[in-house]
């Protein structure tokens, strides 16, 4: 019989239980995985709703592209095999950090639904409340907030997604802010209400 990891790393039944540590920080451990098209919105809502969750009390930690493909997942590039590692790394530290009571804040584009079920089979049902920032390639490149759509319109970028590469829509998110139809004030108020009920801890 091949070992699992638990006998080759016999150390879990000794660490501090999860509950411990949610008691600790007064709040439920999560994980809030935005994702969407470069320029729909995510990392203008991922760092709003981690301020006002701060604000409430809340311990969060955000991950994005940005953060972490300069350190984590610097050796990765764009092909299908990297995205997938990208998001597959991102779920794992997502998790942990979620086992320790913290809510999480991911913002990726994650282009489809292999690599949402990724995160989702790596996170959990219980602690993923999945977030589809939803707008589309037109608006996307007409907002244009990092210059990235000009670059493509010139030739300069490749593999990009929603033009090289593929976005498909999600078929299964638990919460859809759609960022041409609500104003970014409207879209947070949905953030919030749904990450609010997903980091209380149960009475």
């Amino acid at each position: 019989m091949s070992a699992t990891p638990e006998h080759l790393y016999p150390v879990f039944d000794r660490m501090l239980p999860r509950a411990a540590k949610e008691e600790l920080l007064g709040q439920s451990g999560a994980v809030i995985w935005m994702y969407g098209l470069s320029g729909s919105g995510k990392s203008t809502l991922a760092h709003r709703l981690e301020r006002e969750l701060h604000a409430a009390g809340r311990l969060v930690k955000v991950l994005d592209g940005d953060n972490v493909r300069t350190g984590l997942n610097r050796n990765l590039g764009f092909s299908d095999e990297d995205r997938l590692e990208n998001i597959r790394r991102v779920a794992e530290v997502a998790k942990l950090f979620a086992e320790c009571g913290v809510v999480v804040i991911a913002s990726f584009i994650t282009p489809n639904n292999e690599l949402r079920r990724l995160a989702r089979e790596i996170i959990g049902d219980d602690d993923l409340l999945e977030v589809y920032v939803r707008a589309s390639y037109e608006t996307c490149a007409a907002r244009d907030p990092k210059g990235l759509y000009a670059k493509v319109k010139a030739g300069e970028v490749k593999q990009f997604t929603g033009r090289d590469s593929g976005f498909v829509e999600p078929d299964r998110p638990d919460l859809v802010v759609d960022t041409e139809a609500l104003d970014e004030n409207a879209c947070l108020a949905l953030l919030l209400g749904a990450a609010n009920g997903k980091t209380r801890l149960p009475r």
